[in-house]
């Protein structure tokens, strides 16, 4: 196999772990479609000081356990290597998930094209709410079996909890490498985050039932609200 010919851009590219390229000056020369999306919550700086920090003493690479979690994103390690003096980049490898085994019942589904589902509810929301929204969304996702009548109400109800907050960051992408197990069948994961400086949580634990309802597993904090989809195509 001629190895010059494959283009390992894309893998990178579409890899669920971050990885940014600086130059010596801490500006970014490349980013995947994971870090871009990290940069909605850290600062390029503190990204770069940390590949300073855990930088192997000559060129080469280095990996090292350390957990890290920035609000929404959680990582067990990271890797940081250079070969000249002018690059450098790093790398982070998020906290695997846990795989999760369960039955659904196929009658409530309906195929639905997820972005137009959450564009309709974002209107909603807009409506009552003064909130500045950052939309970063994954058009190519396809379209799948979702229960569209319990997934709405959870989701207006967790949009409902940033009703005073003044900005809103929403993130939606498919998890690469993971998987959730239904009625022994392999199914990819889709990640909905939604975060703010500020939110309620009054209606946390209907949130949570209505997830569980749907087959969704939810992780609510005090900033941050975070989906996790099973793809059923």
């Amino acid at each position: 196999m001629n190895l010059e010919s494959i283009d390992f851009k894309l893998f990178v590219e579409v890899d669920n772990n971050p990885f940014i390229l600086f130059d010596s000056s801490g500006h970014i020369l490349y980013l995947n479609n994971s870090a871009e999306m990290l940069l909605c919550y850290v600062g390029t700086k503190e990204l770069y000081d940390l590949a300073l920090t855990y930088a192997p003493k000559t060129f080469g690479h280095k990996n090292t356990i350390h957990s890290l979690e920035y609000e929404a994103f959680s990582f067990y390690s990271l890797m940081v290597g250079y070969e000249t003096d002018e690059q450098i980049y790093l790398r982070l490898y998020n906290k695997p998930l846990v795989q999760t085994k369960m039955s659904i019942c196929n009658e409530s589904l309906i195929s639905t094209d997820i972005n137009t589902l959450l564009e309709a509810n974002i209107t909603l929301f807009q409506l009552e709410s003064s909130a500045a929204i950052s939309l970063f969304v994954d058009q190519e996702l396809p379209t799948f079996k979702l229960d569209q009548n319990h997934f709405s109400k959870m989701l207006r109800k967790a949009l409902s909890t940033f009703i005073d907050s003044p900005s809103l960051n929403i993130i939606l992408k498919l998890i690469v490498g993971e998987y959730i197990l239904i009625n022994d069948k392999k199914h990819q994961i889709i990640e909905l985050i939604l975060k703010a400086p500020k939110r309620k949580i009054d209606f946390d634990d209907e949130i949570n039932q209505l997830a569980n309802q749907t087959h969704i597993t939810a992780s609510l904090k005090p900033e941050t609200i975070k989906f996790q989809i099973p793809l059923i195509v």
